[in-house]
């Protein structure tokens, strides 16, 4: 992913008000990002417990969506929609977003399920599991790499509207 700045973050969401997206809280470590270990960002804002953010890359543009935390997560220990880690060091919870455009203001959400606090970006580049023994370690990293960012860019897209 390339270097965003706040102005391009802040302009790149497709489903916030003019209002959401100038108070929305930056990520904690926006100075120390690591763009080139980032298929995505995301965060959740620390000001408001229920608001995240994720921006993807779609077409060589950013895209933000913001995102709402469920009110009820899942039971039992479900699968990141994104990175779908299935050996997880992390919490997986339900986000929603309202959809861009017309359909967004008429009231059209999406849900997905991603790791509560965005750590996708360091689980495809973990080393593999056991699971994939026998197999070329760097090669399924990349494609891990790679999957993820099809699915992230596939998700903004579905808000976007381009389903």
């Amino acid at each position: 992913m390339h270097a965003l700045t706040e102005a391009q973050i802040r302009a790149a969401f497709v489903n916030a008000t003019r209002r959401e997206r100038k108070s929305l809280t930056l990520p904690p470590d926006f100075d120390e990002i690591d763009w080139e270990k980032r298929d995505f960002i995301g965060w959740r804002d620390p000001k408001l417990p229920l608001v995240a953010y994720l921006i993807a890359i779609v077409d060589d543009e950013p895209v933000g969506v913001m995102l709402r935390l469920g009110a009820k997560q899942p039971r039992r220990r479900p699968q990141c929609s994104l990175c779908e880690d299935v050996q997880l060091p992390n919490e997986v919870v339900f986000y929603s977003a309202k959809r861009g455009g017309a359909a967004g203001r008429k009231g059209d959400t999406l849900g997905t399920l991603i790791c509560s606090d965005f750590q996708c970006n360091a689980n495809v580049r973990a080393k593999p599991s056991k699971i994939f023994a026998g197999e070329d370690p760097e090669a399924v990293r990349l494609a891990r790499i790679e999957s993820l960012r099809t699915r992230t860019e596939g998700f903004a897209r579905r808000v976007i509207g381009e389903d």
